[in-house]
């Protein structure tokens, strides 16, 4: 069943600021940004990066607002040292590109990460959120990976097999209305789907006007018109993990 998110009672506007808060750190055999909260907290989130990787000023941002409200927050590079997506690349050679950057081809990545979690930072509930790549990425994981206690998948649909709407965890799934990636039918016939046979909490939200990658601009790159939706979604994210994780 979907349901309302709550208002946050926090200020999330007071907690947007990029900083670059964490640091870098190494995990088995692929690098992570970390950081954590100011307070001692159980409560973790894996960030999932989109195609243009885990350095992405904009991404480590929103894992900086994660920790400041609550989250140790854990960025890895899922692509594993090879090249992230650049806009100056040719878009013809994307699914070239693309073949050895599968975003769910993570299992084993992810394991190590939770592993890390829980022995090195103390997390014993742990949530995923994910943009773009990452946003499909978080749609796998709360498939298939029962530790993770709830998901927020911006932009992003596992696009096919019937087991897609079988979530093991409760997930948020935040579109744009004018989001040039993802068709207005494909999110409709996710909603659709999820009511028919998902037995989890979860919520698909539309935001009008928006494009892809509206919710993780940096502060500095997003425009007085779209700032309150940008805002809402955020909220809407941080409240779903205060919800279930």
């Amino acid at each position: 069943m979907a349901n309302e998110a709550k208002p946050c009672p926090c200020d999330i506007g007071d907690r947007m600021e990029y900083g670059g808060l964490g640091q870098e750190v190494q995990i088995e055999h692929f690098k992570a940004y970390v950081v954590k909260p100011p307070a001692t907290s159980d409560k973790a989130i894996v960030v999932i990066q989109d195609i243009f990787g885990w350095q992405l000023p904009n991404t480590r941002y929103m894992a900086d607002m994660l920790a400041a409200n609550g989250y140790v927050a854990v960025c890895p590079d899922f692509f594993l040292g090879k090249e992230p997506w650049s806009p100056s690349h040719d878009w013809s050679t994307f699914t070239e590109w693309r073949k050895d950057k599968k975003p769910t081809d993570i299992n084993k990545e992810v394991d190590l990460v939770l592993r890390f979690l829980k022995e090195q930072c103390g997390a014993k509930h742990i949530g995923v959120v994910g943009f773009c790549w990452g946003g499909i990425a978080t749609h796998y994981l709360v498939l298939h990976n029962l530790e993770v206690k709830a998901g927020v998948s911006f932009y992003g649909i596992i696009a096919e097999g019937e087991d897609r709407y079988d979530l093991k965890s409760p997930t948020l799934f935040i579109f744009g209305e004018k989001d040039h990636l993802i068709p207005p039918d494909q999110v409709s016939g996710l909603e659709a789907k999820l009511k028919e046979k998902c037995t989890v909490d979860y919520r698909v939200k539309i935001f009008p006007g928006q494009n892809h990658g509206f919710a993780h601009r940096k502060r500095e790159d997003i425009s007085p018109a779209d700032k309150p939706r940008i805002e809402e979604a955020r909220t809407d994210m941080i409240n779903w993990l205060n919800k279930y994780i």
